[in-house]
């Protein structure tokens, strides 16, 4: 199947420049470099985690995740690939993008506009989180982790990790939503830390999945 591939940052790989199909944009893309390319019925990401999710970005607001194949082929570690078991080597991860079958996977977005496509850490977090109707933390915590739900649930994987003396206690939840008030903290998303501090957070299943290549 024909796709078009947007290269992002300093892609340098031939296998990937010197395709007649390839576009080379900016690292995290916006839609001045995506907007125009969200009419192929498939679109390939070569870059990081954080490419992936600004491209993500623009086929939410433009209504185009259910029309819009979207493959993947990660630059260096991805939480993304690991996730959703994409191929490491790049030559492979590119033919599974172009040529693999569509697998719906969930969605998840936050309460600022973003997506999460690999994994998110909030770090180190004082306050209340709410897993659905749940309280999961009140007090303290290293971290918190969120990633997709690769088993098929409501959509997200919350982690509460405390690190302890003699080891780490991980509290595990996996509900449709997360929210969490806390004292101020940082937050980092798919490799990416936002640019502020953030006194709240919102995680969430979005309404309809993404159209991911996985090749099975």
């Amino acid at each position: 199947m024909h796709g078009i591939v947007l290269a992002c940052g300093n892609t340098q790989s031939p296998m990937i420049t010197q395709r007649d199909d390839v576009h080379v944009v900016p690292s995290r893309p916006g839609k001045d470099h995506v907007d125009p390319h969200l009419d192929a019925e498939r679109l390939v990401v070569a870059g990081t985690d954080a490419d992936l999710a600004a491209v993500v970005v623009r086929l939410l607001r433009k209504e185009k995740l259910g029309s819009v194949t979207l493959g993947y082929v990660p630059s260096g570690e991805s939480a993304v690939a690991a996730l959703w078991g994409l191929p490491a080597k790049p030559e492979r991860a590119l033919d599974v993008a172009l040529n693999g079958d569509v697998d719906p996977v969930p969605l998840v977005r936050d309460d600022v506009g973003g997506v999460l496509m690999g994994l998110g850490v909030l770090s180190p977090v004082r306050g209340v989180g709410y897993s659905d109707a749940d309280n999961v933390l009140r007090g303290q915590a290293s971290r918190v982790e969120c990633t997709p739900d690769t088993e098929g649930g409501l959509g997200l994987v919350i982690r509460i990790v405390h690190k302890r003396l003699f080891g780490t206690k991980v509290e595990e939840s996996r509900p449709r939503a997360f929210q969490l008030g806390c004292l101020p903290t940082t937050a980092v998303l798919d490799g990416h830390k936002h640019p502020r501090p953030v006194d709240k957070w919102t995680w969430y299943r979005h309404t309809e999945d993404l159209r991911l290549v996985r090749g099975i």
